[in-house]
């Protein structure tokens, strides 16, 4: 029983950390910021679908399956934010003098 507690402990700790990070940055540097950290999310992702591998209780599993859904979710919005921001810097304007 210890050992689910320890896992509970370490994802409330990660979401805290997490969110004191993020409100901390200015809302113009947001959307280059997820350009940059993409493959975090990724790592995120493996690391929980470790820990998924590992549980061996219920809420152990069931604590490890919320890390998998929202480290993909977060990795997936990411890589949206990403899209978009590059979607903003390409011309909308056809070349002139191009045949």
């Amino acid at each position: 029983m210890s050992e689910d507690f320890l896992m509970l402990y370490i994802f409330m700790l990660a979401a805290f950390t997490g969110y004191e990070i993020i409100a901390r940055v200015p809302v113009i540097l947001h959307t280059p910021l997820m350009s940059g950290s993409n493959f975090v999310h990724g790592i995120v992702l493996v690391g929980a679908m470790v820990a998924l591998g590992h549980a061996d209780t219920t809420l152990g599993k069931t604590i490890g399956f919320i890390g998998v859904l929202l480290g993909a979710g977060n990795a997936a919005g990411g890589y949206v934010v990403t899209e978009r921001m590059l979607e903003m810097f390409k011309s909308s304007r056809k070349p002139e003098g191009g045949k």
